[in-house]
């Protein structure tokens, strides 16, 4: 949501019928029809999914572009404010749900699961198993003969802990940009959302070189077990969000430059920063529990 620009500014905006819903539906059963085509080895598959994600992709810019005209065009008051902030929330809260399965399946497998398997109950069904975490090396441990190949594991030195200094720092940044523009100083708001927009996309670089460096040296991979799953899945998925969030950032910073949001009425720029920080929480605690434990 921006600063209101021209006419009066409505008790509650209720928008007139839009094409884009249906559109988009339109576009993501591609995708889905597409994705599923393609993992069951069908070779045109692929490109389905490609036409679902421009079509969707086309559809959600004209979707943001004409709620950017109707916020700029003064149309959204304190009511709309309130419906985005609620959105918002319960969505951060979809996703902190989210990651917290993937942290109680690492919970499970490490304090349960294996503990379990390795049990006097199981002795006799596996004698060899041994309940160590993590299993990395087949028969010595957690990981059975002939599944699961020898891997080492990730730690902390250095390029997590590189990471984690980038995404800490991208926090400093953006809250120094949010007093900036509540300040009324636009160009240092900008400049300092750059700056934000730069050290996401560093730290997907060295992610991106730290799954090498897992792949090519440790041979760890999605398949290395319960640990090499759950490393990948959260390690991943939080690159993911990642990536979407230095995406936000870097729309609501083109919009900062063309003029849009003021001091007082700003919440596009605010959920990008609610997002990003929330990110940051996400990683800290992936830092900890991943890579140190």
């Amino acid at each position: 949501m921006s600063s209101a620009t021209q006419g009066t500014t409505p008790y509650y905006f209720v928008p007139a019928p839009s094409r884009h819903p249906a559109y988009a539906a339109f576009g993501l059963f591609f995708v889905i029809f597409g994705a599923a085509q393609w993992v069951n080895h069908q070779a045109w598959g692929k490109w389905v999914l490609l036409f679902g994600m421009l079509w969707w992709l086309g559809v959600l810019y004209q979707w943001f572009r004409d709620a950017i005209s109707e916020s700029m065009g003064g149309l959204y008051g304190r009511k709309i404010d309130l419906s985005y902030r609620w959105s918002m929330t319960w969505f951060i809260f979809s996703e902190v749900m989210f990651f917290g399965a993937f942290f109680t399946a690492l919970w499970w497998a490490r304090s349960h699961s294996i503990p379990a398997l390795g049990s006097l109950e199981n002795a006799l069904l596996w004698p060899d198993f041994k309940a160590a975490w993590p299993s990395v090396s087949p028969g010595a441990s957690s990981a059975p003969i002939g599944i699961v190949e020898p891997f080492q594991t990730m730690g902390p030195f250095w390029l997590p802990t590189i990471n984690t200094a980038l995404l800490l720092s991208s926090g400093v940044t953006i809250t120094i940009a949010h007093h900036a523009l509540r300040a009324n100083q636009r160009g240092r708001t900008i400049a300092f959302m750059w700056l934000t927009v730069l050290l996401g996309a560093v730290f997907l670089g060295v992610q991106g070189y730290e799954y090498y460096h897992a792949y090519t040296d440790l041979n760890l991979k999605l398949t290395s077990g319960i640990f090499g799953s759950t490393f990948f899945m959260l390690t991943g998925f939080h690159g993911f969000h990642v990536f979407v969030g230095m995406l936000m950032l870097l729309f609501i910073t083109l919009r900062l430059q063309r003029g849009h949001f003021s001091a007082d009425n700003h919440f596009g720029f605010e959920g990008a920063a609610w997002y990003w920080h929330f990110v940051d929480v996400v990683w800290l605690g992936l830092y900890i529990l991943v890579y140190w434990l």
